[in-house]
């Protein structure tokens, strides 16, 4: 299967992710490049309505002049999934604090092996399928897998 078929990888983005990406003052911050990454479809990011939320939620409360950054961001680089049933979290009880709990469930549900949040702690112990990094860790995993990509001519 060539590259151009391969599915785009999947990454679950947190609120804070969402509102450091639409706040940033920074055209160089790690969030504000992942969302870029999605925009130009190079991943494919995931987030729950819950998530949409709660970053709207805290933008309106914090800074509310970010709110149509952060529109034009969600219209542009997510894909916004239903939030799980209470009944889908109880078999992962234990892996995340429970207030972050259904954010991880969102992960493994939508078959994204990447968590990306600024509160790596909040999904300990986790879960093995989903690697929970920061946003700046994720930016230099992606890095380190393109740089490992072949050429076209195979090299």
């Amino acid at each position: 299967m060539s590259a151009a078929h391969r599915r785009r990888p999947r990454v679950f983005l947190d609120a804070d992710v969402l509102f450091a990406g639409a706040a940033s003052p920074s055209q160089h911050g790690a969030s504000l490049l992942i969302l870029r990454m999605a925009e130009i479809t190079l991943i494919e990011a995931v987030a729950s309505q819950q998530v949409v939320t709660e970053a709207e939620r805290n933008l309106g409360e914090k800074l509310p002049q970010a709110l149509p950054a952060f529109r034009l961001i969600v219209s542009r680089c997510l894909q916004v999934v239903p939030d799980p049933q209470a009944r889908d979290l109880v078999a992962h009880s234990g892996e995340a604090d429970a207030k972050d709990l259904a954010i991880l469930v969102y992960a493994l549900r939508e078959r994204c092996p990447w968590l990306v949040t600024v509160n790596v702690r909040h999904f300990q112990p986790g879960h093995p399928d989903v690697s929970v990094l920061r946003p700046g860790e994720f930016v230099l995993r992606v890095r380190d897998l393109l740089a490992r990509m072949p050429d076209e001519d195979g090299g």
